[in-house]
């Protein structure tokens, strides 16, 4: 907590003064208030130019509406809420991927002494490297973890205050503060720090952030301001609505009071028993033959937006006592990891999970014809329970021991926040980043070049690379045949512009990105095409090549032809081939912008404003053959 009491009393004085028209005292507030206010936004931003903007906003604000406060004892609050007012419409706008560092210790509006103590005193005793993994830890919060933690821990506010700040209920609060800390906690564990450091990393975050060196010196973080509560620790372990539900109907919640009966130091795992009783209530089992002392595995299906949307997959080994030990492959909403349970090494990877073996992977939401048809090119069947409810929020778990198979589905909207999904590998593990700088970033730009028919072919896209980014830097494409021909593809639909015949039909938003690399969706490039091409039914054949870590598929239907290569390792298609009835017709090559700072306005994003309604179907992976054919609808 911090002690403000001292500015309290010197703001009353002042407010009173400026309210009746004193031009000093309004500047004298305003210059007394601004490092305080900085802090304050600073602590949940994390952002030097939002904080300056909010801030510079906040005390426009203040000078504009003074007079309209009523009671001068309440300026703090109420000018806190002006500042917490415009970041929420901030966050509500937009949403930021960039990775914070060090130098975006705040700086812009501070005063001489306010710099002085950042370059000094506790900014020198804390390490620079310790620096960086609170800022990191804190940054990759959400805002609203970050705001109940600011308030409650260096505001000095009550869980009722915030709850009036926020708009919601003295539970929910409490909860989201809860699961602000589990956030934190996991953030800091996978950089080797145990649970006993979050009060202090609380509390040196707070000292660095301070608008001074006295201030700093007043901030500490005790057990008892991070408390929540009985029914706030029950609620934040069971995420669910209908667990919450259940914990309510069995007596552990009521609606007027709480108990806290003698299993409390045990709520936690009296949680996980209530959300697998609901998981099993919502599950439907599909079981044959098991056979004992064998390994247990668990693969996890997440989909956001529905069966046909992006799709996150975790990998979990358990003992054969359906203990789980580890979680060792996660694709989730924004990165690919690796854990290697020998060396205790945590890989973050440019690659989505494939299969060794070359088969492709099957997912439980699809289709019979879909799979019979993977199963008769494969020659075997891989086995897959399925499901056929494919709404938002859809988690489907596949639970393996021996010959004995579990489908358990359930729908949890927050899924991605919670902690059983993301990840549970051991505190000390070392995380190694092979990402390249596109993957790291998130998002790329590309560049298509080659022939059709004896025609230049040129383009450039967007692609996002993990399901995150896909909400800030979506997928689009532009492609250009000749001069007669062009393609444009994106989150409005597709166009064709074809001036030769004077044609200009509409598609379905990506119907031309069938047959190319979609990693945003959460699979790896060779089964996206693999996939795409089963789905019309077209032949495949697949093989890898270890030297070069490339693979090449053969898409094949009739008398044409598409060959693939692609890059395993980064994931990506690094050219595609073409045959159309027997007859070579010319190849597309693609290649990735690593560095994006320079681009110019070629990657302007295309829009396609149309009132003519789109066609009901895409042209799937044909498309790439009608356009050899110049057949393209």
């Amino acid at each position: 907590m911090v002690s403000h009491m001292n500015n309290d009393r010197d703001y009353i004085e002042l407010v009173e003064k400026a309210q009746v028209g004193n031009k000093k005292s309004l500047d004298d507030l305003a210059e007394l208030v601004r490092g305080r206010l900085y802090s304050y936004v600073y602590r949940i931003v994390l952002e030097e130019d939002l904080a300056q903007d909010i801030v510079q906003e906040s005390m426009l604000e203040m000078i504009k509406s003074i007079g309209n406060l009523e009671e001068a004892e309440r300026f703090w609050p109420w000018l806190r809420k002006i500042a917490f007012n415009r970041i929420n419409r901030y966050y509500l706008k937009t949403q930021r991927f960039r990775t914070v560092s060090i130098s975006k210790l705040p700086e812009g509006d501070w005063s001489a002494e306010q710099l002085r103590f950042a370059r000094t005193g506790i900014g020198v005793l804390i390490g620079q490297e310790l620096k960086q993994i609170i800022f990191n830890a804190m940054w990759d919060l959400k805002p609203r973890h970050r705001a109940v933690l600011s308030m409650r821990c260096y505001e000095d506010m009550g869980y009722d205050q915030i709850a009036e700040l926020m708009g919601s209920t003295e539970l929910n609060v409490r909860v989201l503060f809860y699961r602000a800390k589990k956030a934190l906690h996991r953030r800091l564990s996978r950089r080797g720090y145990g649970k006993g450091a979050l009060l202090t990393v609380l509390a040196l975050f707070g000292k660095m952030t301070a608008p001074s060196e006295a201030a700093a010196a007043e901030v500490t973080v005790t057990g008892g301001s991070a408390g929540v509560g009985v029914a706030a620790s029950l609620v934040g372990t069971v995420t669910s609505r209908t667990s919450l539900l259940a914990l309510t109907a069995v007596g552990v919640l009521s609606v007027s009071s709480v108990v806290a009966p003698s299993w409390v130091e045990k709520t936690v795992s009296l949680a996980d028993k209530t959300a697998i009783v609901i998981r099993e209530k919502l599950s439907r089992e599909v079981s044959v033959s098991t056979s004992a002392g064998t390994d247990i595995e668990e693969y996890w299906y997440y989909y956001p937006q529905g069966a046909k949307g992006p799709v996150m997959i975790r990998q979990v080994k358990l003992s054969s006592q359906g203990r789980q030990f580890c979680c060792r492959r996660l694709g989730n909403d924004v990165a690919n990891y690796y854990f290697d349970q020998q060396k205790n090494a945590i890989y973050i990877e440019n690659s989505h999970m494939w299969d060794r073996d070359l088969t492709v992977r099957r997912l439980p939401t699809d289709k019979a014809k879909l799979r019979d048809f993977l199963s008769m090119v494969e020659g075997r069947t891989k086995a897959m329970e399925y499901v056929s409810s494919g709404g938002d929020g859809l988690l489907a778990i596949v639970k393996r021991e021996g010959n004995r198979s579990h489908l358990r589905t359930a729908y949890h909207y927050n899924v991605l926040d919670e902690e059983y999904f993301r990840y549970d590998w051991p505190t000390g593990a070392e995380v190694v980043d092979n990402r390249d700088a596109m993957h790291k970033r998130g998002w790329t730009y590309f560049r298509i070049s080659g022939e059709i028919n004896g025609e230049e072919v040129t383009g450039v896209g967007r692609i996002p690379f993990v399901y995150s980014a896909s909400k800030d830097a979506s997928a689009w494409l532009k492609l250009k045949v000749g001069d007669g021909l062009k393609i444009i593809d994106g989150i409005d639909g597709g166009r064709v512009y074809d001036y030769r015949r004077g044609r200009f039909p509409t598609y379905p938003a990506y119907s031309f990105f069938n047959g190319l690399t979609r990693p945003w969706m959460g699979l790896h490039s060779i089964d996206t095409v693999r996939r795409d091409a089963a789905e019309e039914e077209m032949w495949f054949e697949t093989s890898y090549m270890e030297d070069s870590g490339k693979a090449e598929v053969i898409l094949t239907k009739e008398n044409n032809t598409l060959i693939y290569t692609i890059d395993m390792k980064r994931d990506v298609i690094e050219k595609i081939g073409f045959s159309a009835g027997g007859r070579r017709g010319g190849e597309l090559r693609f290649s990735y912008l690593q560095d994006v700072e320079k681009a110019g306005d070629e990657f302007a994003e295309p829009r396609v404003k149309d009132s003519v309604a789109p066609r009901e179907e895409g042209l799937g992976v044909l498309w790439l053959l009608k356009l050899v054919e110049d057949s393209l609808y």
